[in-house]
């Protein structure tokens, strides 16, 4: 966790330094996107909030996306991921949407995602989204490498 927080305290910084926001929808890193952001003190500055989305149930609650936008989407994918991503970003006014997706483990997903497979994305000024691969099934770890993807991606997206 240290690591990500370390990630996070980067992120943080330029968030604050540069009056920028950010939403968070998150699935299966189960909320460590969310926490790492949060860890860091002045947090209130720039985090608006956040959702671990797991469930279809969870997308339709939190997220509020029409069925109509997921014709020919899958969860697990880069389309959704950039999808989450957006929408995140739309509900809150936020400067910023991050996503991610994916299997974590020990087993892959009903879509035939072998474990440790993710897509993350984000969304604003830039947009970018990346499928990562761990060929691991330990799910912490899992969970640990899909939240520093996600946070990577946005320190590369603030810094574009």
């Amino acid at each position: 966790m240290q690591d990500l927080e370390a990630l996070a305290g980067e992120i943080g910084e330029k968030l604050k330094a540069d009056g920028q926001t950010v939403a968070v929808a998150e699935s299966s890193s189960g909320g460590l996107v969310s926490a790492s952001l949060l860890a860091v003190p002045g947090a209130s500055r720039y985090f608006l909030g956040g959702a671990v989305v797991y469930t279809p149930k969870a997308r339709v609650l939190f997220m509020d996306i029409p069925k109509e936008a997921l014709a020919g989407m899958r969860s697990a994918s880069e389309p959704y991921a950039l999808l989450l991503a957006r929408t995140a970003r739309e509900r809150f006014g936020a400067t910023w949407g991050v996503s991610e997706t994916g299997a974590a483990g020990p087993t892959g997903n009903p879509y035939g995602d072998a474990a440790g497979h993710t897509c993350v994305a984000v969304s604003g000024p830039v947009e970018a989204v990346i499928t990562v691969e761990t060929g691991e099934a330990d799910r912490s770890a899992n969970m640990q490498a899909f939240a520093a993807a996600a946070l990577g991606l946005l320190k590369r997206a603030l810094e574009a």
